[in-house]
Formats: C-alpha cells, structure tokens, sequence
C-alpha cells in the first residue's frame, strides 16, 4: 500500500492517456537518468534543485525519482508547500520499469513542441496529433500548412513533420503513421494497439479489419465539414479520441441491444 502522498506505478499508469492525468515531473539525478534513458509518457525532465515550474496552480502532480525515495519525497513536499496537490511515484521509475509498463526512450524525444503536418486533417493527423499529447508532451502544438510547404515549414521553424511523404513518422507499408509513432515512443499496449486497428482500417479504406473503422471515418469526415479551422477540429478531435482509447481500454467488450434484454 502506498505511503500518504505517494501513488502507485498502476494507479498512474490508469490516468495517463486520460484527460485527468497528472502533470509527471522526472526529477532523476544525470546518473540515474542515463541507466535507465527512458520516461515515463508525459514526463518532463526537471534537476531536482529547480524552481518548480510555473503553470502547476491547481493541477494534479507526480514527482518522479529512481527509486522513490529522497529527491521526489522532497520535491513533493515542496511543492505543496506551494499549495500544488503533489504526489510521489512508489518505488520511482525503477518500480514502473520492473512492471513492465511503457516508457519513452528519450532518445525519441524531440527537442521542440512544434509540429507540422498537412491541412485539413481527417483521420491519422488527428489521431497522431491526440497521441502526443496524451502519452508525448501534453505542451505539443501542431502546426497545419499545406501539403508542399511541410518540409520547408518543418526546417524553417524547427517543427517535426509527420504523417508526410519521406518524414520518419509517417505511413510504413501498410501500417500508419499512429502505428510508427507507437513502435517510435515506445507505447505498445493492448488498448493503444487495439485503438491503432481501428484508425488503421478507417484510414486505409480496409474496414475488414476493423468493424469501428466505418464510424469512425463518419465522424472524421463530419468533424472535416463541421470545422474550418484545423485547430479548432483537432479540439473537437481530442474528446473523440479520449472516448475511443477508454473503449479500446476498458469498454470493447461491451454491446448494446434495444429493445432491453432482446440479446438475452
């Protein structure tokens, strides 16, 4: 059972993808960080003798050391100090490694927020976009331009493209740019693979792999014509997106049937 203030690796890992995740601070030390290289999603790399960020007033946080010990009991414990709900992670990145839960090699991590793909999104950057947030860096922006000027926006702003021709997070044979950007960051779970199905059969036109495809491109293409503004779509997007990854992690399972208890 967990001390007061801390919270489990599973407990976490329950809210991560979710819109009430936490902000996840690594407070690691350098040798720390550099034997075990990866992250926990969302986590932002902070030395422990910082200044506490600025924008964590009235948001939820976890501070995360190697083995849950001094430096996130401290930092912790500052922070509420501060009036911010802060929580230790049990057992550090150590104990949410040892159980097998996803990290992101930081490796993969790119050193900027900006993104680009192409305008007037449908399906995949959408999607793309709904997995870097949730599971990447919540702080991501997404820039939509058109189609021939990505790469030149992509070099000219320091922006990573994606979901382009030639740009490394993109198509892979018949998989989509989502399934590269899962492999990539290192988030291979059932839920997000099952979720990764559905956005690969709607994207693809091959919805004999999936039997949500066809709804989901429905809605996709209703959110095109509902919104001219791509940000404003991509707002709109998130919340189907959240709906589709607790399905995918908690409801896919479960049918419905009217009249009541015609199926029985």
């Amino acid at each position: 059972m967990p001390q007061p203030n801390q919270i489990t690796p599973a407990q976490l890992f329950r809210l991560i993808g979710t819109p009430e995740a936490p902000v996840v601070l690594d407070v690691r030390l350098a040798e720390d960080a550099a034997a075990l290289p990866r992250l926990i999603p969302t986590s932002r790399r902070l030395a422990h003798d910082a200044p506490p960020p600025g924008d964590l007033a009235g948001r939820r946080v976890v501070v995360v050391c190697a083995r849950g010990r001094k430096l996130s009991e401290g930092y912790g414990a500052l922070l509420r100090t501060m009036g911010v709900a802060a929580e230790s992670l049990e057992g550090g990145a150590e104990a949410w490694a040892a159980a097998g839960l996803p990290m992101v090699p930081v490796s993969a991590m790119p050193g900027t927020d900006l993104w680009v793909t192409r305008h007037r999104p449908k399906i995949d950057r959408i999607a793309c976009p709904w997995l870097i947030r949730r599971f990447v860096n919540p702080a991501a922006r997404f820039l939509f331009v058109a189609p021939a000027e990505v790469p030149g926006v992509a070099e000219h702003f320091g922006a990573v493209p994606f979901d382009i021709e030639g740009a490394p997070l993109s198509h892979r044979g018949e998989l989509c740019s989502l399934d590269a950007m899962i492999a990539d960051f290192g988030l291979s779970t059932e839920p997000l693979e099952r979720l990764a199905s559905v956005v690969r059969a709607a994207d693809t036109g091959r919805h004999d792999l999936s039997p949500q495809a066809a709804g989901l491109l429905a809605i996709s293409v209703g959110l095109s014509r509902q919104y001219r503004d791509d940000l404003a779509q991509l707002e709109a997007g998130m919340a189907v997106y959240d709906a589709l990854y607790r399905w995918a992690r908690d409801g896919f399972d479960e049918g419905h049937d009217w009249p009541a208890g015609r199926l029985a």
